[in-house]
């Protein structure tokens, strides 16, 4: 027998649940078509439903029909209610989209195509609502290759040549066929079907039972039953509960059987139910391709699998609205919240948050008419009368350049480091995770627990809070201590390592947009176009057809919210406004929304952006910005930049001219100055310093170590560490990302100017400790003088042999951000400079320069006016 799992999809009053009525009483399984307007529709069982008339939840009814074993899914058709429709598709073999002939394709049909194209569902097409007047198949063929697919074909007549001809034209094999025999086979017909390359399109009236037969035929002639496989597997799609409460897990059996007492998950499976309505059958096994009910399981989630389905399944719609559930006087919070996670796992999309600081309880949802219905749940299910406030927009997050980002936890007898490479991906792709990291760098089953940690929290952005989309995370390189680690100490070291890479990376704010479908009189297209524009929407070129104009296009969900309102009433009623949602984009005032909102990512303290490391066995915080120069690992984004420009630069190296090189005796006189003045002075003793307040360039003020004034050196040094600088500079490090010695001589540049005002003696310093025989090359650029260290020399290590010869003879500042170095150099007694202070430095003199240069000039042309006025 034929066993088919069929979902039935459309647009909200396309009449989807009269045409399953229809079926099941054509299939036998009903004795009475049951009807929406009367209240007695056979899946419509909620009180809510009935009520309403829509469908909120999905149902299962199952039904056979000439050797074909169908179960039935009928999802809901309201846009408020399409994550419950999209967590159906996961499960079917087949789905049949029903398209109202009075309305053709609207909006909401459109997401339902763009989703069953997405799960790679194949699609039987049923018009419905033909018996109504106006009524042209004709036409309504033509609008659904058009809004559809070209691959829509008409089965009305599935033997005449006009038939074979339409269907030849959809593939390369079914026109062969049809060039030798002039008919295509029936089994090439149902391939190209399963295989979404042709698309049956039937015509009738569901309410009339006009072409229902017909359509039952196609399905039994080309639908074909799916082959499953000896090896367990199910898919979860659904989570509820019983009149009596009992928690049941819907799932399909997509390989081999399920029985009663079978382990899942470390749950055991106490019933399995065969649910048709509101009636079931309790079985012992469940087969491939049966749709069950299990009792037992109580942490499965939609969209889990289990067996050889072991891959979870995520949903592309998700609400774009967040609400505050308002609780009555007296109600406790803490009582309801677990009541309400009931529903949440339910409807997974909720995302009930509690927020601590606010004490307020918060939901994501679709619309009014699903906050209307949640409503309804909460007080006929745990009798509490809630209210909602207004709704706002749910903003998501992702980057715009590719980072590397470091987490490291290690307080005392704990160990672990993650360095995680995070990259932009395609607009609506969600996150994406993977490895790269060799074994024998980290073990498999720590990379594994990375993985896990990554994909098991939602991680908030930088900007907003707002969680992160749209990038693929690689695990590059870790570490952990033989003795120390334990599994939690990855959990922290990977949450820290995406949010400190989030820190380092270009954020981007997203929000959720809209395709929209206006259409009106005419006479009032500038109008509407007008409007659209200063909701930030853009648009196509109206289509203007018997007086009407429709205008299709893109547009926020946050500026088109009232709008159908606004075109109701300066049309008088005769617009119609259809928004169904696009995605997200970036935001259209990002600015504007970040400042509302005023979310500070270091103040964050459930999501730290910093590290732990240990020191004289206790651990301390170190901020994100410094984790990367106290990591233990190396670099694996930014050390394949910097072998790059090692390389770059022994190139350099090796094909200089002479002439660009200083002489020996420049040499000897630059090293005499720096390395060797003081030698014969070692044996004094150290001058004492005292801590003094300084104010920096920045307007920070903090406690730095500096000589006494009495016995301060004329003659000033400023030591630079070049690549730190570059790194740390924002300008500087997205040039050397591309060309690093284009960034070198940017700095060099930059530093001319600044020497040339300061009138200091500069040196700025690059590591070359990586090129093999390198030795120590010092040369003179312009103004300023050049070092590049020897083998195994780092800049750190210059710097510091500088200030322990010469701190004392001169006055010496080391412009850096590393940590460590930076405790060295106050400890021998040299002024510091972070590569942040010295930017503003250079940048308060640039705009100095400048604004004398323009008050010079403005002098100068006023001399010359007065001038030539006498």
């Amino acid at each position: 027998m034929k066993k088919l799992v069929i979902g039935i999809l459309a647009h909200v009053d396309a009449g989807k649940t009269t045409l399953s009525e229809a079926l099941l009483y054509t299939a036998g399984a009903l004795k009475k078509i049951g009807r929406v307007d009367n209240k007695d529709a056979f899946l419509d069982t909620y009180t809510l439903e009935r009520e309403r008339g829509i469908t909120i939840f999905s149902k299962q009814a199952r039904l056979s029909y000439k050797g074909m074993q169908i179960t039935l899914l009928d999802t809901p058709g309201h846009v408020d209610f399409s994550a419950e429709m999209e967590r159906t598709l996961q499960v079917l073999d087949y789905a049949i989209l029903v398209i109202s002939g009075a309305d053709g394709v609207q909006g909401h049909t459109r997401t339902l195509w763009r989703l069953l194209k997405r799960y790679q569902i194949p699609v039987f097409l049923f018009v419905n609502k033909m018996d109504q007047s106006g009524t042209d198949k004709a036409e309504l063929m033509k609008k659904l290759q058009e809004a559809l697919s070209e691959a829509c074909v008409d089965f009305s007549d599935a033997s005449s040549e006009e038939f074979f001809d339409a269907a030849a034209m959809c593939s390369e094999a079914a026109m062969n066929e049809f060039l030798e025999t002039e008919s295509v086979r029936r089994e090439t017909i149902a391939d190209m079907i399963r295989n979404r390359l042709l698309f049956p399109c039937f015509f009738g009236s569901a309410l009339k039972l006009r072409g229902v037969e017909e359509f039952f035929e196609g399905l039994r002639q080309f639908a074909h039953s799916p082959c499953y496989g000896e090896a367990f597997g199910a898919r979860v799609f659904k989570i509820a509960r019983d009149e009596q409460g009992n928690r049941l897990t819907y799932m399909k059996v997509t390989g081999g059987s399920l029985k009663v007492k079978t382990v899942l998950g470390e749950q055991k499976v106490n019933q399995i139910r065969l649910y048709s309505g509101t009636k079931y059958e309790a079985v012992q096994e469940a087969e491939a391709g049966e749709i069950c009910a299990v009792m037992g399981l109580s942490e499965t989630v939609a969209g889990e699998g289990f067996g050889v389905e072991s891959e979870e399944v995520l949903p592309l719609l998700e609400p774009v609205l967040t609400y505050q559930i308002i609780l009555p006087e007296g109600c406790d919070a803490a009582m309801l919240l677990p009541k309400l996670r009931q529903i949440e796992e339910e409807e997974p999309e909720l995302h009930i948050v509690w927020n601590e600081e606010l004490q307020e309880i918060k939901a994501q949802l679709m619309g009014e008419v699903q906050t209307e219905i949640l409503k309804k749940q909460i007080e006929e299910r745990f009798q509490v009368q809630v209210e909602f406030g207004p709704g706002n927009i749910v903003y998501k997050e992702t980057i715009a350049d590719t980072v590397e980002g470091v987490g490291h936890f290690e307080p005392l007898r704990h160990y672990a480091e993650v360095h995680l490479i995070m990259e932009p991906a395609e607009q609506g792709t969600g996150l994406k995770f993977a490895s790269a990291c060799s074994e024998d760098v980290l073990s498999k089953n720590w990379q594994r627990l990375i993985l896990t940690h990554l994909q098991e929290k939602e991680h908030r952005g930088v900007l907003t809070g707002s969680v992160i989309t749209d990038m693929k995370i690689t695990l590059a390189a870790g570490k952990a201590h033989l003795k120390h680690t334990e599994g939690g100490d990855f959990r922290e070291a990977t949450y820290r390592a995406v949010r400190q890479g989030l820190m380092r990376a270009k954020s981007v704010l997203l929000e959720p947009y809209y395709d929209f479908v206006l259409e009106l009189p005419e006479q009032m297209v500038g109008r509407a176009m007008t409007d659209i524009e200063k909701r930030y929407g853009s648009m196509q070129a109206p289509v203007l057809k018997e007086g009407m104009a429709v205008l299709t296009g893109q547009a926020p969900v946050s500026t088109m919210q009232d709008y159908q309102k606004e075109v109701i009433a300066y049309s008088r009623g005769q617009g119609r406004l259809v928004c169904t949602l696009k995605g997200y984009a970036p935001c259209h005032n990002a600015e504007e929304v970040i400042e509302t909102i005023g979310y500070d990512a270091e103040r964050d303290l459930d999501n730290p952006t910093g590290s732990v490391f240990c020191a004289h066995g206790a651990g301390f915080v170190v901020p994100w910005n410094e984790v990367p120069e106290h990591m233990h690992l190396e670099s694996v984004l930014y050390g394949k930049a910097e072998r790059a420009q090692n390389e770059n630069l022994s190139v350099k190296m090796a094909n200089v001219s002479e002439e660009e090189w200083i002489g020996e005796d420049e040499i000897q006189r630059i090293f005499a100055r720096t390395f060797y003045a003081n030698k014969a002075d070692k044996e004094l003793p150290r001058k004492k310093f005292a801590p003094v307040r300084k104010e920096n360039i920045s307007g920070y003020t903090g406690i730095r170590k500096t000589p006494s004034k009495l016995s301060m050196p004329q003659e000033e040094y400023l030591l630079v560490d070049g690549y730190n600088v570059i790194f740390a500079w924002e300008e500087l490090n997205e040039l050397a990302k591309n060309n690093i010695e284009g960034a070198r001589g940017r700095l060099l540049d930059i530093m001319c100017n600044y020497q040339a005002i300061k009138k200091c003696s500069l040196i700025v310093i690059f590591d070359a400790y990586r090129v093999q025989g390198h030795v120590t090359e010092i040369l003179d650029y312009h103004n300023i003088h050049v070092v590049y260290t020897k083998e195994a020399e780092t800049a750190d290590q210059y710097i510091e042999k500088f200030a322990h010869e010469n701190a004392e003879k001169y006055r010496v500042t080391v412009a850096t951000s590393d940590g460590l170095e930076q405790i060295i150099i106050r400890g021998q007694g040299c002024l510091l400079l972070s590569a942040r202070e010295l930017e503003a430095e250079v940048r308060k003199i640039e705009e100095d320069l400048r604004e004398r240069y323009m008050s010079a000039e403005n002098r100068l042309g006023n001399t010359v006016l007065s001038q030539n006025s006498q």
